[in-house]
């Protein structure tokens, strides 16, 4: 008798256990889906990208350089729903970026608008790189949002001031002079070897 009194305390001391264990994976789960809902609704306010160019030259790049023209088009809309869509929507952004190194127009091709373009893919993965976490750290990722669009708004203002550079005529001369200060041209391109005699 004292056998099944102990077995019968012991099944419903079990029993009590794993009631508790569920009630405690349920108010987990709760607390993971409000903060999952959180998250969302921070990336959700401050996904907000410069998808229009915001001057004449970058306008007219978007119809000469298609690279251009398609990052802009992809920073465009905005996902819905579900945090995978903005996980989704960051990675092609990502491969955007990455394409803009591609094709850049000769005018534009210069060491000032290189260092921006990598710039901007450097902070767009690291966006990228952020929303794909486990953890989603949802203040860096709006703050990398804010980022791109600084150095989206510094790369239009470099190509425009290129342009306008362009459009400053030469004076007479300038360009000999120019060439006098290149150094690449004042050093020879062939090697001496000391040990060759001189042929006068």
């Amino acid at each position: 008798m004292k056998y099944k009194i102990a077995l019968f305390l012991l099944i419903l001391f079990v029993l009590n256990s794993c009631q508790n264990e569920n009630d405690k994976r349920l108010a987990e789960n709760k607390k993971e889906a409000k903060r999952k809902e959180v998250i969302f609704n921070n990336i959700n306010k401050g996904w907000s990208f410069i998808d229009e160019p915001i001057n004449e030259v970058s306008e007219q790049n978007e119809t000469l350089w298609k690279e251009w023209r398609e990052f802009l088009k992809e920073l465009d809309g905005k996902p819905k729903k579900t945090i995978g869509a903005f996980q989704k929507k960051s990675a092609a952004i990502a491969k955007k970026a990455m394409a803009l190194n591609n094709n850049i127009p000769s005018q534009f091709n210069q060491p000032q608008i290189k260092s921006r373009i990598s710039i901007l893919i450097t902070k767009v993965k690291m966006m990228d790189l952020f929303i794909h976490l486990d953890k989603i750290p949802d203040e860096k990722v709006t703050f990398l949002i804010g980022e791109i669009n600084k150095e989206l708004v510094s790369l239009q203002r470099q190509m425009d001031k290129i342009v306008q550079k362009s459009k400053i005529p030469q004076e007479e001369g300038e360009s000999d002079f120019l060439r006098m200060l290149d150094t690449a041209r004042a050093i020879p391109n062939t090697i001496v070897d000391p040990n060759l005699p001189k042929v006068e």
